[in-house]
């Protein structure tokens, strides 16, 4: 008698995440009247016959008599991390409650970068591509152009990425772009620690790091174009991705309310030098 084996069954591909249930649930806890958030469309896109667009939410603090600072704060960029994006909106509801805490600032949120690969539950947008290696080297992803052009035309005086790490057991960041920027990442890792441990080795995701801080980074992240002047501070966290996602969100929203908080108070220092 010949016995044949059998291949066991793949298992059942995971089910699509919903953007429209995501953003409804959003919007219906946002106050429609308020007077500091306006939710619109950045942009749009079409993917194998369907139809993509990229949210944004702008947080507008009570005015001062100086220029709004204006921060842009992505998350979403890899489509399986879905902690950063979950802290986006929980910054929108805090920042809603205690508007004063974000005076003089314009925040502006991306919540939804790659919107794709969140419904997929894939680091990798459907078009097979890793969006964080694309940005600023000519790609034509419409993700990418979008968010450049919006880069472009913002002129943000600080941009933070959010992102999660299923390599590390705690938290950690890397530091880009202004001089200063180093002095705003280590309070906001501190923060952050009331909610999860910092990542204190040596090595991580292959990079030379100090407390949690790294100084180099990946080609093709999303950042400020190369030759931008004056040079705004580029921060990345990121969150041990095995951690309980509440709190990994906590975490990232803990690390940029610290962020904005010391940014202010930095630049009120250099002001009075």
């Amino acid at each position: 008698m010949i016995l044949l084996s059998r291949t066991p069954p793949s298992p059942p591909a995971p089910k699509r995440r919903s953007l429209k249930t995501l953003l409804a649930t959003v919007l219906a806890d946002l106050d429609a009247n308020s007077q500091h958030i306006h939710a619109d469309c950045l942009g749009s896109f079409d993917a194998h016959g369907e139809r993509y667009w990229l949210p944004r939410f702008v947080f507008r603090g009570d005015r001062t008599d100086e220029p709004p600072l204006k921060i842009g704060i992505f998350a979403g960029v890899h489509g399986d991390e879905v902690a950063g994006i979950l802290a986006c909106f929980d910054l929108l509801r805090f920042f809603e409650r205690e508007p004063f805490l974000a005076r003089a600032y314009h925040l502006h949120f991306y919540p939804l970068v790659n919107p794709t690969g969140f419904e997929d539950r894939t680091r990798h947008a459907r078009s097979g591509q890793d969006l964080n290696r694309a940005f600023w080297r000519g790609s034509a992803l419409p993700e990418v152009r979008i968010i450049e052009k919006e880069i472009q035309r913002q002129r943000f005086d600080g941009l933070i990425s959010l992102h999660s790490d299923d390599t590390s057991e705690g938290l950690y960041g890397f530091v880009r772009g202004a001089t200063l920027t180093e002095h705003l990442l280590k309070p906001a890792l501190a923060a952050a620690e009331d909610a999860l441990p910092i990542n204190d080795g040596p090595l991580i995701d292959g990079f030379h790091a100090v407390n949690g801080i790294i100084r180099s980074c990946y080609d093709g992240v999303l950042s400020a174009p190369p030759d931008t002047r004056p040079s705004p501070f580029e921060i990345i966290l990121e969150s041990p991705q095995l951690a309980p996602i509440a709190l990994q969100r906590q975490a990232l929203a803990l690390g940029v309310r610290e962020i904005i908080r010391e940014y202010r108070r930095l630049i009120s220092f250099a002001a009075n030098l």
